[in-house]
């Protein structure tokens, strides 16, 4: 799958809606890893006439025509010391707006409304605008009428960001800890033979086969279709404006390309199909941008730093930048894809990253939580089966490579950015694109 549109983060950002390796097996861990991530994704909305299109169509019916064209605080917050809470009496107030107060929260005596609005504020990076030049006074009536001020309110309190991680983040670096501490200990152990992994149970291996056979028809019938796209090109003035439009659609036609892979390789997993139309949607709207961050960086080239798509399109980040795109977002693109390459995973195990990433059931609208996660299942199974039978001796693999799909939820909201970015450029994009991406022009 060729890829492109994206942002990445190397190793940072809220969790996912996965699993980490435990003694008990990824059943068990896939358990602890999914709760609070729900509030981390990325804002989307529901429309989706174009996605919903794609869907209905084969992949070469897809047509790619490209168009022509956190508030800083005030004040030092007021920090309490450590330990823990003060007892409730029952008639404490909310620090912020007045209202009653639940408890301690990010380290400021609020209620559950100012808790949820802090954590969504910080976690979406979400910029509010007062009418009143930041000078409301903030009670249980204004903190409705003014989000800026309310967060204003919120840090001159003493709420902290840095205590806004979710439940997960905080379970998979006590996992990953149990499993340093693991293999530490099996270190000071006496040497002796690595017991034999049992080998993969034969409906884990067809899976696996299948997945690996489905990604090579799919990149194959974006080689294919190679020809269509707009040529690079050759001439290097940055001034003339036809030469950067030329580029911007080279881009976004491959970028095109990617999603009719995706598209295709999500409606082939077993499962997929099972879902109704609105939930196939909610899935795919929110983890094509991730799943073409791994894409990718499965095409990063160390030896020139440069990323290669169809086998002999090669862009470094000097090109990226020449069709438009920010360094603020280039950057974190070729980071995560020299992390990625740092693993040197192999076909099956991006094959099998992918499969999890799409049947992630915490996924905005989402109403079928329960079967999405069943149909999730078999993929983290296969992985952990996969990962111990291929580096035995290597028992940090598996949490670190389902970390770099917690990372791809803060790069997908870095690629939100990014869109934006092309909008106040006035560079407009096609309405897949557009429709997959939320850009409502």
């Amino acid at each position: 799958m060729s890829t492109l549109s994206t942002t990445d983060i190397t190793d940072v950002g809220h969790g996912d809606s996965l699993c980490c390796a435990s003694k008990e097996g990824p059943s068990a861990a896939t358990a602890e890893v999914k709760q609070e991530i729900l509030s981390q994704t990325a804002p989307y909305s529901t429309s989706h006439n174009e996605l919903n299109d794609t869907l209905l169509m084969e992949p070469n019916d897809i047509k790619m025509y490209p168009s022509e064209d956190t508030p800083a605080p005030e004040g030092q917050p007021v920090k309490r010391k450590k330990g823990p809470a003060p007892k409730m009496l029952g008639n404490e107030v909310c620090s912020v707006c007045g209202d009653k107060a639940s408890g301690f929260h990010y380290n400021v005596l609020s209620c559950e409304g100012c808790k949820g609005f802090f954590r969504r504020s910080v976690i979406k990076g979400a910029q509010y605008t007062c009418k009143n030049s930041g000078r409301c006074e903030m009670d249980m009536y204004m903190r409705r009428k003014c989000q800026q001020c309310r967060l204003r309110k919120c840090r001159e309190a003493g709420m902290l960001e840095q205590c806004v991680l979710s439940e997960e983040q905080i379970r998979l670096k006590k996992m990953k800890k149990q499993e340093e501490e693991t293999a530490r200990t099996s270190t000071v152990a006496t040497p002796s033979p690595a017991p034999e992994m049992p080998p993969l149970a034969p409906e884990q291996q067809e899976m696996i086969e299948k997945l690996v056979a489905m990604q090579k028809q799919c990149n194959k019938r974006s080689f294919l279709d190679r020809p269509k796209v707009t040529p690079w090109p050759q001439s290097q003035d940055p001034l003339n404006r036809e030469v950067r439009q030329q580029r911007f659609a080279h881009f976004t036609e491959l970028a095109i390309m990617s999603v009719q892979e995706i598209v295709d390789f999500a409606k082939q997993l077993p499962g997929f199909l099972e879902l109704t139309r609105e939930d196939q949607i909610a899935l795919l709207k929110t983890s094509t941008i991730e799943i073409m961050l791994l894409e990718t960086s499965r095409r990063y080239n160390p030896a020139i730093d440069s990323i290669t798509f169809l086998k002999d399109f090669s862009y470094n980040k000097e090109d990226f930048a020449k069709a438009g795109l920010q360094f603020e977002f280039i950057n974190p693109i070729f980071e995560f894809s020299k992390g990625m390459n740092d693993l040197h995973l192999d076909e099956a195990e991006y094959a099998l990253l992918i499969a999890i990433n799409i049947f992630s059931a915490d996924r905005p609208n989402v109403q079928d939580h329960e079967l999405v996660e069943r149909l999730q299942q078999p993929y983290v199974d296969a992985l952990h089966s996969y990962i111990r039978i291929k580096r035995p001796n290597d028992h940090l693999m598996f949490p670190r490579m389902l970390m770099k799909l917690v990372s791809l939820r803060t790069l997908s909201s870095v690629h939100s950015e990014q869109v934006f970015a092309l909008r106040l450029q006035d560079k407009k994009l096609p309405p897949l694109l557009s429709e997959i991406w939320d850009v409502h022009e």
